[in-house]
């Protein structure tokens, strides 16, 4: 993808994973789901869950798979308001620069030189 996935998008996007397995999901899978979206790799993706952790957005626990733990991440009520919030304005975003490529906004300028859209 030639656009930059700034934090709060991948912020956004680990929150909208973990929060389609009410159970919470383990690292390797977000990574997976996160994949059939945008390319990233695991050592970008663990950034993302400490931080998402230190925010409140995740809490983590450990479950025995196989003989080995493996680490868990839930959505708290901290993170399902923050993801509210991204899905809010990742709307309003999404819509206003599919209106610009579909040429819904008419350009106006202004008396000061400032092009501004309707």
């Amino acid at each position: 993808m030639v656009f930059n996935t700034g934090a709060a998008l991948l912020d956004a996007i680990v929150l909208a994973v973990v929060s389609k397995e009410p159970e919470g999901t383990y690292g390797y899978k977000i990574t997976q789901d996160v994949r059939r979206v945008i390319d990233l790799s695991e050592s970008t993706l663990y950034p993302v869950l400490r931080r998402l952790l230190k925010e409140e957005c995740l809490e983590v626990y450990d479950m025995e798979c196989a003989g080995r733990n493996r680490r868990y991440y839930k959505v708290t009520s901290r993170g399902w308001a923050q993801l509210q919030l991204y899905e809010s304005e990742w709307r309003q975003y999404s819509e206003k620069v599919t209106g610009l490529f579909e040429g819904k906004f008419d350009r106006k300028i202004d008396g000061k030189g400032t092009v501004e859209y309707e």
